[in-house]
């Protein structure tokens, strides 16, 4: 039997490799998205090919780059002639204070963040209709809660909600498409960041950080056992979310 194939982008490092490795473990064949990390990106495909033979590879684009983006169009199923989920998990994250941000930055995060999983998820539309398939996009609880001094990235995550929400749309019935939306889950690589670490912890219901397992389990949820969900975003926060 043909194993099926899910891309993940962004999945050399912290979440998505968690993602990458959970959906491999319940035998699925992984496709690596990197831009920058290859040698963490092919040391993980060598672990999990190690595991099972020839069932991981990664492939390098720059999602900000329309052309590496068409290339990664073509590329994604011809790997195993077919592909059945998308993971859109890549993104940058950076400060943005409102009084010194600019149009570049703008650019950059809605690029990245936004229009390319859009049309990442257009672009692979067919061969996931064909295996009536899945998306799903890693979103950021604060596309509802905007973080002070990110306004930027607030914004490119707000953004690629209703992307979330009109792909679903859009792509349906075969298609279905879902988000999620991590709380703190593995802290920002951001010096003036860790400063708020104690105090967000602590305005989580259940008082502790999560895993990146966690996300890679909803996720693999919403690819595997939700056939009735579409165009939804759960938050997966701790009770972050809940305003206390």
């Amino acid at each position: 039997m043909t194993a099926k194939t899910v891309l993940i982008t962004g999945a050399a490092r912290r979440i998505g490799r968690a993602i990458a490795q959970h959906m491999h473990g319940l035998g699925w064949d992984t496709l690596l998205h990197c831009r920058k990390s290859r040698d963490e990106a092919q040391q993980l495909a060598d672990e999990l090919n190690a595991a099972r033979a020839d069932s991981a590879h990664v492939v390098v684009a720059d999602l900000a780059d329309a052309n590496d983006l068409q290339q990664l169009i073509k590329d994604a199923p011809a790997w195993r002639g077919h592909l059945d989920a998308l993971v859109n998990n890549a993104a940058d994250f950076f400060p943005t204070p409102i009084n010194d941000c600019d149009e570049a930055q703008w650019d950059t995060l809605m690029n990245v963040n936004a229009k390319a999983p859009f049309f990442l998820a257009l672009g692979l539309r067919d061969t996931l209709k064909a295996r009536k398939g899945a998306v799903v996009n890693i979103v950021d609880i604060h596309s509802d809660r905007p973080l002070k001094g990110y306004a930027l990235y607030s914004a490119s995550k707000a953004a690629f909600a209703s992307v979330t929400r009109i792909l679903a749309r859009e792509l349906a019935p075969e298609v279905r498409c879902n988000g999620v939306s991590p709380g703190a889950v593995l802290w920002p690589e951001v010096e003036d960041y860790e400063t708020n670490h104690r105090a967000i912890i602590q305005r989580t219901a259940l008082k502790r950080e999560g895993e990146p397992e966690d996300i890679a389990r909803t996720v693999a949820f919403l690819i595997c056992d939700a056939p009735y969900i579409t165009g939804q975003i759960l938050a997966v926060d701790g009770g972050r979310t809940l305003g206390n």
